[in-house]
């Protein structure tokens, strides 16, 4: 995938749902994989030309677990532009080794985002980016209906009610395959994953049905993609539609 071509899937994402406005100052939740560092590269280059004004902070929360070394992300942003923060916690120690928790990645989940809230409230930001591509989405409707009986989805923004902060997905349309062609391209600096419960969670069995499903329905992710925005949009905004699902 070309850069133009990330910028017009970013940017139709925003102008959409108006997920930016003029003074925004947005955190961008980092992890070093592949889409939030696709979505740090987009809102960056963005920012020089979009006729709303905004600021960018990327915002890393180091779980604590070795092997993860995020100075190639720390020399991206300085090629951005882009101030760059890391959160030191002990997320890993107390999921793995204190709680001992059999299926992790919910209470990780929830402790990462609580610490990246709050470095963004401390750092003037009114607004946090998650990198969720559009196979997230379908993947999300999967596990909801799957997992709890329900009809639920990501929504493409979020006001999370105890900080005021806006949650916004501007990355929503882009394919999961386009961004793994576009790290490629532009040799973006991805950072290897040393947690103990990567590639053995729900959501990648979860994935491994869609494949199956595929087979038979190749045209699966696009239908079901086409439905979730399809729905009552003051559904996704007020939370009806919005999942609650770690991830």
């Amino acid at each position: 995938m070309e850069l133009q071509k990330l910028y017009s899937y970013v940017r139709q994402a925003i102008e959409t749902y108006g997920m930016i406005r003029e003074g925004d100052h947005i955190a961008v939740g980092i992890s070093g994989g592949k889409d939030s560092l696709t979505l740090l590269y987009a809102l960056a280059g963005l920012r020089s030309f979009y006729p709303k004004k905004f600021a960018l902070t990327a915002i890393t929360v180091h779980l604590g677990l070795e092997d993860m070394d995020f100075a190639p992300v720390q020399a991206l942003c300085k090629t951005l532009d882009v101030p760059y923060e890391i959160v030191e916690t002990h997320i890993g120690e107390i999921v793995f080794d204190v709680r001992r928790e059999k299926h992790p990645c919910a209470l990780c989940a929830k402790l990462r985002k609580g610490a990246l809230n709050e470095k963004a409230l401390e750092l003037g930001c009114n607004k946090i980016a998650y990198a969720h591509h559009r196979d997230d989405f379908v993947d999300t409707f999967f596990l909801s209906l799957l997992q709890e009986g329900r009809i639920a989805s990501l929504s493409p923004q979020f006001v999370l009610e105890r900080t005021g902060l806006v949650l916004i997905r501007p990355m929503m349309l882009v394919p999961e395959a386009q961004i793994k062609g576009f790290c490629r391209k532009y040799e973006l600096p991805v950072v290897k994953n040393s947690c103990p419960a990567d590639g053995n969670t729900t959501r990648e069995q979860v994935r491994q049905t869609i494949r199956q499903l595929q087979a038979v329905y190749p045209d699966l992710r696009t239908r079901v993609f086409t439905a979730i925005c399809k729905a009552d949009f003051d559904d996704w905004m007020n939370g009806a539609f919005f999942d609650g699902i770690s991830g």
